[in-house]
């Protein structure tokens, strides 16, 4: 059977549908995939967003999560909704990561940035940054680390080099500027190079922590594969500087592929036929090729 490709148009009064439409006329997409527009047109003024605009971006996502359980559809792209107004039509979720996991009855999720040469996961995502430290577990770190490098090895990353971002400027500075990466951070890495032994890799997988400001430098020079950190901007930030009309956003743990550009609504361009479909094309071609079935990894 043909792998097919549900493609979700987000709020309608944003540049969802102009980059859905750009992206399968780009010539871009790989032809082994059928793509499957999902969403109803809404009368809306391009660039308005309502709360029919916001009903019809729930209606899409509630289809698509039912077509991926049916399995009439093998990954869920999913166009930019717009939070607030989601808000107000009650979407209990912080965004569309939260909602596709809590329809699979999913615990086990993380979210994943990708883009040129940065993948970051985050271990906490939608939070006040009050609240970032008090959630930093050692249980939480190995969670989304291990989500992180079974996607590493799914894009055929064989010994993934994972680097792990400290949660304090310069890393705590041996604690003086915080306790978290001896107490918290160090012992997590330890439990992951424990919990996923190889005898034939070459080094541990996982190392740090690593002082952020240095960190993603690196990185995008090609020194780690991929960074865990610890919270939402610590990753966003510089995946966006280094790639921000390529970024993809990758929803871990779900029993199906559920992938999405990195950017928002942008109704300040909507209806302009300037927005850059990049991204969509890039979150498209993503997913068709994690929908794949797993081949044996590169050595």
């Amino acid at each position: 059977m043909r792998l097919r490709v549900g493609i979700t148009l987000g709020d309608p009064a944003g540049i969802g549908p102009e980059i859905v439409h750009a992206a399968l006329a780009s010539g871009r997409l790989p032809q082994k995939a059928e793509y499957a527009v999902i969403g109803k047109p809404v009368a809306c003024s391009v660039g308005q967003p309502t709360p029919e605009t916001a009903h019809a971006a729930l209606d899409a996502l509630e289809e698509s999560a039912a077509l991926a359980f049916r399995g009439e559809i093998q990954a869920v792209v999913t166009g930019p909704i717009h939070k607030a107004r989601m808000y107000q039509i009650g979407f209990p979720f912080p965004g569309q990561t939260e909602f596709f996991a809590e329809r699979a009855g999913v615990k086990n999720f993380a979210m994943l940035l990708t883009g040129g040469k940065l993948t970051v996961a985050l271990v906490t995502t939608h939070l006040p940054f009050r609240e970032v430290a008090p959630a930093l577990t050692q249980d939480e770190i190995v969670r989304v680390g291990l989500l992180l490098q079974e996607f590493l090895q799914r894009r055929q990353i064989r010994h993934p080099r994972i680097a792990v971002a400290g949660l304090n400027p310069h890393a705590g500075e041996s604690g003086s500027l915080g306790r978290e990466e001896i107490e918290i951070i160090a012992p997590a890495i330890s439990e992951l190079n424990t919990r996923m032994p190889a005898p034939d890799r070459p080094s541990p997988i996982f190392a740090g922590p690593f002082s952020p400001d240095t960190l993603f430098h690196q990185a995008a020079n090609g020194d780690w594969d991929g960074v865990l950190c610890m919270y939402h901007d610590q990753g966003l930030i510089p995946l966006k500087l280094h790639a921000f009309h390529e970024g993809v956003n990758v929803t871990l743990g779900l029993p199906f592929v559920r992938t999405s550009p990195d950017h928002g609504t942008a109704f300040e361009i909507a209806g302009r036929n300037v927005a850059r479909a990049d991204s969509m094309i890039a979150a498209i071609n993503l997913a068709v090729e994690l929908a794949q079935p797993p081949a044996a990894p590169a050595p």
